[in-house]
């Protein structure tokens, strides 16, 4: 049961971060869309901007390891 609860965590750990980045990029993409429609110039910006989520995940992984190797 240890176990179970154990994967549970690391998978909450991991897949919640997922979610909330996938939704978050969702609505940066499509506003940087109408963005570089307009202004092609902001390329850059854009890029930084649906980069910056991505974080969230690579933090979850790390979360997700440290419960899986660290809580016996």
């Amino acid at each position: 049961m240890d176990k179970a609860l154990i994967a549970l965590a690391a998978a909450l750990a991991i897949g919640l971060p997922a979610l909330a980045t996938a939704w978050a990029q969702s609505k940066i993409g499509a506003a940087g869309a109408g963005a570089l429609a307009e202004k092609p110039e902001l390329s850059g910006t854009i890029i930084i901007l649906v980069a910056i989520p991505e974080t969230m995940v690579i933090l979850g992984f790390v979360v997700a390891t440290m419960i899986l190797f660290t809580v016996k």
